[in-house]
Order: structure tokens, then sequence, then C-alpha cells
């Protein structure tokens, strides 16, 4: 598997993680953190994940 479809597949799987996150767990009480502000960091992480898979993507097919 390539770099770029592997950042691709983390990226994506990374922002699910982060939108269900920031979707469901408005609710659940944890001592140290937000499990919302988590999901949008999380949703952060992965939109810049996937753009970089895109990105080499890109860049390899020319």
């Amino acid at each position: 598997m390539s770099r770029a479809r592997r950042n691709l597949q983390e990226g994506i799987v990374t922002f699910a993680a982060g939108l269900g996150l920031w979707l469901f767990a408005g609710d659940v009480d944890v001592p140290l953190v937000t499990l919302t502000k988590t999901g949008v960091v999380l949703m952060c992480v992965g939109g810049a994940l996937a753009a970089a898979g895109l990105w080499q993507a890109a860049r390899r097919g020319t």
C-alpha cells in the first residue's frame, strides 16, 4: 500500500472517529478532557491526513 493511500485511509478513519465523538459523546463526563472538543481535534487531524494523502496521490500522478 502506498503512503498516499495509507494517509488517506487513516485520515478518513480518524475524521469519522472524531465526528462520532463530536456528535454522540456530549453527555459523557470524563474528568480531564471534553470529548466533544477532542472530537473536533480528531476531525482536524483526520482532515489534514486525508488532505496530505490526496496531495501525495496527486503529486505522484504527475
